[in-house]
């Protein structure tokens, strides 16, 4: 009887045991999943190009517009978060974002950033991140100075990268040149431009927008060899964990996305 109890004793200790453990690593399964939730969710970047308080141009967004886009992310919970950062989680550098992240991006660096859209970032306190191309800077009557530049950088509210240096259609140069000159063109785009950028402002650049979202495979490998770590598209989606560093998309906003139709494309229901 006594052995017949010892062995009941310690059968059901072992039972406690095993149940324990299977217990214990549910609950660290449980934590990373919790962990990992954020790498499924997919986050939208917006790019603009032109403010004013009218529409001049199909790639104008009147200032109202912006603002009422700005208001309703804050009103609605989401974050804006530096594009940066939002880097540095997709290629795992760091392990988790807001949940309700959104990144804010400018192409080409007109004037109207001074102007109209400077104001309402140091008023909302976000940040942007500003794809430059440097051959239109301080020479094209269209574009910025370097002083205005610097005079927003001096808010710490912007970053500015790389759009090559002046925003060439890849595809068309790549019919007109042969593909040594082709292959010259495209190196010189890329490093001219990043080089003047970091001159000026005395900063990393190592991001790159596409112009007009034209890439390729070549030229993907064409700007990783020349120091890029991520790349944007105009692809209309939310940047999911799946997508490639290099080629990651972004909606394109004109002043047509207001209201129920930005509403949309943040909750990840805008069309291609």
């Amino acid at each position: 009887m006594n052995a017949r109890l010892k062995f009941k004793a310690a059968l059901f200790g072992a039972v406690s045991l095993i149940v324990f453990f299977m217990g214990l690593l549910s609950t660290l399964a449980g934590l990373r999943g919790n962990e990992e939730e954020p790498a499924r969710l997919a986050i939208p970047t917006l790019v603009y190009h032109r403010f004013g308080p009218v529409v001049a141009d199909s790639m104008t967004v009147t200032t109202p517009h912006f603002e009422s886009h700005v208001k309703y992310l804050m009103e609605t919970g989401y974050t804006i978060i530096p594009l940066r950062q939002l880097v540095a989680y997709h290629v795992g550098k760091t392990r988790s974002l807001p949940s309700r992240s959104i990144a804010i991006t400018v192409d080409d660096g007109h004037t109207s950033v001074y102007h109209h859209l400077f104001p309402l970032v140091r008023k909302y306190n976000i940040p942007v991140t500003l794809f430059l191309y440097p051959s239109a800077i301080s020479n094209a009557s269209y574009a910025m100075t370097w002083g205005q530049i610097r005079e927003i950088q001096a808010s710490g509210l912007f970053d500015f990268q790389g759009h090559t240096y002046w925003h060439p259609n890849f595809k068309n140069e790549k019919k007109k040149l042969g593909p040594r000159d082709y292959e010259a063109f495209v190196e010189m785009q890329l490093k001219k431009s990043k080089e003047k950028l970091e001159k000026e402002l005395a900063i990393r650049v190592d991001m790159l927008s596409w112009p007009f979202g034209i890439y390729d495979d070549d030229l993907i490998r064409k700007a990783v060899g020349a120091g890029y770590v991520a790349a944007f598209t105009i692809d209309r989606r939310h940047i999911g964990a799946s997508d490639p560093v290099m080629a990651l998309p972004r909606y394109l906003i004109t002043d047509a996305d207001k209201g129920k139709a930005f509403e949309k494309i943040i909750g990840g229901s805008s069309c291609s």
